[in-house]
């Protein structure tokens, strides 16, 4: 797309929007500095564009009073906060149209079990898992799975994971995932590479290999280590990398997503894909892998910004 037609896209969402766009971000979650983040670069590619927005942080009592005035918000709010469909539910019942998946798509997405449930039941292939509580059988799983990734089923950006390769580790892990929320999973390691597939509107954009020295790409890996390697084009042959993309375009409709999104897959050494789970408000920082992938796809930050605001808007108007 040219600059000049970007620009009329732009002045064309100016003036549908009908005044500022609401940018929530902040918020409660565990990912609330990320949010932050996410939300300052989106205000920042809004203003590049001439579209007025107002950060509005989702922690303070009085968001929704402040949300109220406006027609659309972009959600910017990682984690529970913006991803498990409260904050889209908020916004409906005063009805503001916004940016990213719908209540019902937003909460199965959040919950990773939910999400491997849905999956298993149209054989999309994903890790095999097991919901932990305080009486499950530790080592029963390593001995049946060897080593396992420990997960909050409604976290994100890896926070609360740990690898175990024993059952002391495995219990532990457990009690160091608890906090993060009440589901906690166990999910058979796969050993490989790591992809993303980011989605925008009902295409997948070019997939990223993710490298790293951390044992997997956890927390640290994702928003502060400089020596993260992010690959595109990912390395995969041609038939493999439209394989990687249709079964994430194919994860991603499962749970009814729309908008935009990422999906993050393992392949094992054998060449095999499984789907890890799908984000619907992922990061927008310095770090992230959606801005990386639409780059390669030609679209800069801030007209991919505008573009998940164009789709949302176009969503509105269905």
């Amino acid at each position: 797309m040219s600059n000049e037609m970007i620009n009329d896209v732009a002045q064309l969402l100016a003036s549908q929007l009908q005044g500022p766009v609401a940018l929530l971000l902040g918020g409660h979650s565990a990912e609330r500095e990320i949010s932050l983040q996410s939300g300052e670069a989106v205000y920042q590619a809004l203003k590049a564009k001439n579209i007025a927005a107002e950060k509005i942080d989702t922690k303070n009592d009085d968001w929704l009073e402040r949300v109220a005035k406006f027609k659309h918000a972009f959600i910017a709010l990682h984690g529970g906060d913006g991803e498990n469909g409260n904050v889209q539910a908020e916004l409906e019942k005063i009805g503001l149209s916004y940016t990213g998946s719908g209540v019902a798509a937003s909460a199965k997405a959040m919950d990773k079990v939910h999400c491997k449930k849905i999956w298993e039941k149209i054989n999309l292939s994903t890790p095999s898992f097991v919901e932990l509580t305080e009486d499950s059988d530790w080592v029963g799983i390593i001995q049946q799975w060897g080593t396992v990734i420990i997960k909050p089923a409604t976290e994100g950006s890896s926070i609360g994971m740990a690898v175990a390769n024993t059952a002391e580790q495995l219990a532990a892990a457990y009690q160091q995932a608890k906090p993060y929320g009440s589901l906690v999973m166990a999910e058979q390691w796969v050993s490989g590479a790591e992809f993303t597939v980011a989605i925008l509107g009902d295409k997948p954009l070019p997939p990223i290999k993710l490298e790293t020295d951390h044992g997997f790409y956890n927390y640290d890996a994702k928003y502060i280590a400089e020596d993260t390697r992010y690959i595109c084009p990912c390395g995969l042959s041609a038939e493999k990398e439209q394989e990687l993309q249709q079964l994430a375009l194919a994860a991603f409709d499962s749970v009814g997503c729309k908008g935009w999104g990422r999906v993050d897959v393992m392949q094992n050494e054998q060449g095999q894909f499984y789907l890890l789970e799908v984000n619907t408000v992922p990061g927008m920082t310095s770090h992230s892998l959606v801005p990386m992938a639409a780059k390669a796809a030609g679209l800069s930050f801030a007209d991919l910004v505008l573009k998940i605001l164009q789709l949302s808007i176009a969503e509105a108007k269905n």
